[in-house]
């Protein structure tokens, strides 16, 4: 959600919330899906930038949902195609580049839903090429960031199965509590939520009315990676 400089930069994942920025939820009734863009203060690894948030019709109950993180030395997008079956949100294809000091990586993935697999080519390693089986209500890392705040608003658990970089990871969100935050220069009340994953942590903050988190705070090994303060939704 979500949305992740010096010089001995290593590239944590944008888990929703942003990065990271999450299974049975998934297949809850969504709220009404509508386009939007995002504007954050973004500070990754210490050094402030900008992110942007952008999310597009592409197709008959398709979309185009991309974050956008560009700091000194490093630039960083995600893009995901998923489409509305039903009220479930499923991944079809992600774009995942990045261009940290000199070094850039690009990864793809396509989550086929008629075979029941996702796989991923460019910089991978072999073993994170997949395929690997896909269950009802899968999300990848990028889609968490607008499942957790759909679910939060619903009421609903926010525990998901996320298919992403070859990998399958179960996350679960939990509140904690609520914190007053500033969105352009005011005061906005805020619902705080949280998951850990292995070392890394991501904490999101959640207000009412607002399609992505206001806020997400990615942390690995105990240490700010990357985090994303919102400036302005249209």
């Amino acid at each position: 959600m979500a949305a992740r400089l010096t010089t001995t930069l290593t590239r944590p994942r944008l888990y929703g919330a942003f990065a990271a920025m999450l299974l049975t939820v998934a297949s809850a009734p969504a709220l009404a899906i509508k386009p939007f863009t995002a504007d954050y203060q973004a500070s990754y690894m210490g050094v402030v930038g900008t992110g942007r948030m952008t999310l597009v019709a592409d197709g008959a109950n398709r979309w185009k949902y991309t974050l956008a993180v560009t700091a000194p030395l490093a630039d960083l997008r995600q893009t995901t195609v998923f489409e509305d079956k039903g009220g479930q949100w499923r991944p079809l294809s992600g774009t995942d580049t990045s261009k940290v000091l000199a070094k850039s990586k690009t990864k793809n993935a396509v989550y086929d839903w008629s075979r029941g697999v996702a796989s991923w080519t460019g910089d991978v390693k072999p073993e994170r090429a997949g395929p690997i089986k896909l269950q009802s209500g899968d999300l990848d890392a990028l889609l968490v960031n607008l499942a957790v705040v759909r679910d939060l608003a619903a009421g609903k658990p926010m525990n998901y199965r996320m298919v992403e970089d070859g990998r399958v990871k179960q996350l679960s969100y939990t509140v904690a509590g609520k914190e007053e935050i500033t969105i352009d220069g005011k005061p906005v009340q805020a619902t705080k939520v949280s998951a850990n994953h292995g070392e890394k942590q991501t904490i999101a903050w959640i207000v009412d009315g607002m399609p992505v988190p206001a806020r997400i705070l990615q942390r690995d090994k105990g240490q700010d990676a990357i985090d994303l303060r919102v400036q302005s939704v249209k």
